[in-house]
């Protein structure tokens, strides 16, 4: 299949575009590698380099077009709400124009922060506006369409340092380089950490079984407190005051991917903490 992945030089990108090529896929990326990376590029693919909203210069004769671009994290979401709300609302818009126009297949990341409420954050709201034009424009308009959600995802190609790290990520980074690590609130938010090859695995299995018109949770439905990761970790971190938006709790419960797709999440964050051993 000829394969478009928006975002395709970021992290889960970058896994699911190594995924499309070892099938044997013709896969090409749109990246303006704003937090995307030149050295995640992965030969084979063909890179892009330019802002979604500019996805009318692409071909149009894709067989499915992966959405992964965004800007993502929370944090830096309350310093520049704007950005987020055009890169997320109005570059997906203009992806969806696009896919509609040409009758592609369009998956898209969405966040599972929105089950914290639509308004806890900037970045949760700019997401959940890519969802709704999504869905709007399925009923009205006959988009073939599913939306993923992602649950806490790391793994290889996670960034490790600046302000859009996740907190595997810049753990990491932090203990190979003796830097203390941080704790913000009291450890005991709760996060579902998934892996990033069970988020490409998904991602692949709506493609291959073309199941468009859903929504699919992607978590491992198991979730740690931040103080569990740091002993898996054997650190001994010092706490800071709690972030703003931040959801308390991150869990999956919901069976669709599993029921759809037969999707599941095998990969557990202990065993993969052992395994990279710093």
């Amino acid at each position: 299949m000829k394969v478009l992945v928006t975002g395709g030089a970021g992290f889960v990108g970058t896994n699911l575009i190594k995924r499309l090529l070892k099938d044997g896929h013709d896969v090409q990326s749109l990246d303006n590698y704003s937090t995307g990376l030149k050295s995640n590029e992965v030969d084979g693919c063909r890179y892009w380099e330019g802002d979604i909203q500019n996805i009318w210069s692409m071909d149009n004769d894709f067989d499915i077009v992966y959405h992964m671009a965004a800007i993502a994290r929370i944090q830096p979401s309350f310093e520049r709400p704007e950005d987020y709300i055009d890169t997320n609302f109005n570059g997906t818009y203009e992806v969806v124009k696009h896919c509609l126009k040409n009758n592609i297949p369009l998956v898209y990341a969405g966040s599972s922060s929105k089950h914290s409420g639509r308004f806890k954050n900037p970045y949760t709201f700019s997401k959940d506006l890519g969802e709704d034009i999504i869905q709007l424009y399925q009923k009205h308009f006959g988009l073939k369409a599913s939306i993923t959600r992602f649950y806490n995802v790391y793994g290889p190609h996670q960034l490790t340092e600046g302000g859009y790290t996740t907190l595997i990520g810049r753990w990491i980074h932090n203990i190979e380089n003796g830097i203390q690590c941080e704790i913000y609130g009291d450890g005991e938010q709760r996060r579902d950490f998934t892996h990033v090859d069970d988020i490409v695995s998904a991602l692949m299995m709506i493609m291959y079984q073309k199941e468009y018109g859903h929504e699919f949770e992607l978590g491992r439905g198991e979730n740690y407190s931040i103080n569990e990761i740091a002993d898996m970790f054997g650190i001994t971190p010092i706490y800071k005051e709690a972030k703003p938006g931040e959801a308390r709790e991150t869990l999956n419960t919901d069976t669709t991917a599993f029921d759809v797709l037969g999707w599941i999440a095998t990969t557990n964050i202990e065993d993969y903490v052992k395994s990279i051993a710093i």
